[in-house]
């Protein structure tokens, strides 16, 4: 830690040359460097002083330091800057970082988890749709209730296929329940009491 902070000592006045403005001036004057990780630099601005942490967390001062304190230090840098300069403040900053990465990986998990399940769905839908295209004699009723027995079994399938379901998951099975219903002539309750029986929920 000391070293950096002799690092931070000796590139000061180059990056203080490399700026203008007074905000920008004090805020370098009072930051601290709390930690380098991994090509991570931590910088503090007491708390006192948060309001003119912004002036460092500007695109392109930021890159001036990353770019200088990495010069200095012989390596690519990304620079944080942090509310507070203690050992508390960057603790707290980095779990308050780390709960944000959580939650957008929850997010993102929770996106690709309904585009699979709408992308599933929407491919049966489809397939419904050109089963009952190939069908001859459309309107001979042996003819559209071996297509409704095709077709019941395939959304069984694909319903004892999921892991999980939600209320997209939930609406899209019901779409293709629908859509059944439509082809075959039969109320959508029937066919959803059939696939459901097949698919050993009732």
């Amino acid at each position: 830690m000391a070293e950096i902070a002799d690092v931070w000592k000796g590139a000061l006045p180059e990056i203080k040359n490399s700026v203008t403005g007074v905000g920008v001036w004090t805020a370098l004057n009072h930051a601290k460097p709390l930690s380098l990780n991994e090509g991570h630099l931590f910088i503090g601005v007491p708390m006192e002083m948060n309001q003119i942490a912004g002036h460092l967390r500007v695109a392109a001062t930021k890159r001036l330091i990353e770019q200088i304190m990495g010069k200095h230090l012989g390596q690519q840098l990304t620079v944080r800057i942090i509310d507070g300069v203690t050992q508390e403040d960057l603790d707290r900053a980095l779990r308050k970082e780390a709960e944000a990465r959580r939650l957008q990986d929850q997010a993102m998990a929770k996106m690709r988890a309904e585009i699979d399940a709408r992308s599933n769905w929407e491919g049966v839908y489809e397939q419904l749709s050109r089963r009952f295209a190939s069908v001859t004699n459309k309107s001979l009723p042996q003819n559209r209730a071996r297509f409704y027995e095709e077709a019941v079994e395939l959304i069984a399938e694909t319903r004892k296929s999921q892991e999980k379901w939600d209320e997209l998951g939930e609406r899209n099975f019901a779409r293709c329940i629908e859509r059944i219903a439509q082809y075959s002539d039969v109320p959508s309750t029937i066919v959803a009491s059939h696939i459901l029986q097949k698919a050993g929920e009732l």
